[in-house]
């Protein structure tokens, strides 16, 4: 080839164009070239694990209830024509609740009157008549045959007297029972007839409820029934006040299960306060005092739900690992375990939502950790370990996230 040829053949500034490119394949490789990432050491709160004595206790849900309800119907039948009281109406013994439209009872009234009187004019008669016999009789002038029936009809027309007398009784309460009354002071839970109504008698129309004495009425599962006579302590808290804590007694247990829920109807009994009212939510926790033996004992915050089993994470060389555990039952706001961990070990009790095995972890010191649950409370922070149920549990957690 002609060298003029091969000369304009060659690209013009050829040598700045391979340096521009050895530039930015330094620069890219430089890029990609990235610095390793600092390790995460995860903060948690940890607690190490110890034997003790516990009793057992379990905690159930019911409501307050009356002991003593009742439902009252009118002793008569007809036509509802007043109502004097609303659910809710604290009433008096002898109140009038209902009533019933008298006229049909008052003309029932006046019949028994009128035959009152009738008897009482046959009687009248009959005696006069027995007296002349007599007088007859001790002349001589009738035999005493005759004046043996004017005697039977004289006691016969006194003994007419005496029912229809009875009967007008009788009417006058059927008249005074169209006003039904409170046969206690209570408060009127239920109105089951309405004005207008047709009622037979002894239907129920009104239900009230003494406030006196007041129970709250839970259901046991059959596998824990035989436990309730072993019961040493009786607490009831209610969902309004759950700081205070009430003394109860045990008072009626169901010797038969309900078809429905398969669980046993328990009445506990507490004192009369005018704070308690009908229908609030009350827990009842029944614990034996000493019957549990040893066990270790956990915050409900240290377990976590893995796969669908119960787990805790134990802390060996500042790292963690998943451990299985089975829990023994509970004790208050802790949880016993049975088995999986031994004292002497160290577990995690706030924050087991964000670790993962073999992660490095810090045990958060005191101040630090209550900083944390107030840090945790301000955002809003919410964990969900198993038995989602403990604030300090959820602050913990979201003082480690």
């Amino acid at each position: 080839m002609p060298a003029f040829l091969s000369m304009s053949l060659r690209p013009r500034g050829a040598a700045p164009f391979v340096l521009s490119l050895t530039l930015a394949a330094a620069l890219l490789a430089g890029c990609s070239r990235n610095d390793a990432p600092p390790e995460d050491v995860r903060p948690v709160r940890a607690l190490t694990l110890a034997t003790g004595t516990v009793g057992t206790s379990a905690e159930f849900s019911g409501d307050v209830r009356p002991r003593y309800e009742s439902r009252l119907g009118f002793r008569v039948g007809g036509k509802i024509s007043a109502r004097k009281v609303d659910v809710g109406t604290v009433v008096k013994r002898g109140q009038v609740l209902m009533q019933l439209d008298p006229q049909d009872l008052r003309l029932g009234q006046a019949q028994a009157q009128a035959n009152l009187r009738a008897a009482q004019t046959n009687y009248d008669l009959a005696r006069a008549d027995l007296k002349r016999y007599q007088d007859l009789r001790s002349q001589n002038f009738v035999a005493q045959a005759v004046l043996d029936q004017k005697l039977a009809a004289a006691h016969s027309a006194q003994a007419t007297v005496e029912a229809a007398r009875a009967a007008l009784r009788e009417q006058a309460n059927q008249t005074g029972y169209a006003s039904l009354e409170s046969d206690t002071d209570g408060v009127v839970t239920g109105i089951d007839a309405e004005v207008g109504q047709v009622v037979q008698a002894g239907t129920p129309v009104v239900r009230v409820a003494r406030t006196d004495e007041k129970e709250v009425v839970i259901g046991v599962p059959e596998d824990q029934v035989d436990e309730l006579r072993h019961v040493s302590t009786v607490k009831v808290r209610l969902w309004a006040d759950p700081n205070r804590s009430i003394d109860g007694k045990i008072r009626e247990v169901s010797p038969v299960a309900d078809p429905a829920t398969r669980t046993y109807t328990v009445k506990v009994s507490i004192p009369a306060r005018d704070d308690i009212r009908l229908g609030m939510t009350a827990v009842v926790r029944l614990a034996q005092a000493g019957g549990g033996g040893s066990a270790i004992k956990v915050p409900l915050s240290a377990l976590y739900q893995n796969k669908g089993a119960t787990s805790v994470w134990l802390i060996e060389n500042g790292a963690v690992r998943l451990v299985p555990v089975q829990v023994g039952g509970v004790d208050g706001n802790d949880v016993l375990l049975a088995g999986g961990v031994k004292p002497g070990q160290t577990i995690v009790t706030a924050g087991v939502n964000l670790l993962k095995p073999g992660q490095k972890v810090k045990v958060l010191a005191a101040d630090v950790a209550r900083r944390g649950d107030a840090e945790a409370e301000a955002t809003g922070v919410r964990g969900t370990p198993v038995g989602q149920a403990a604030p300090a549990g959820q602050a913990a957690a979201g003082a480690a996230k």
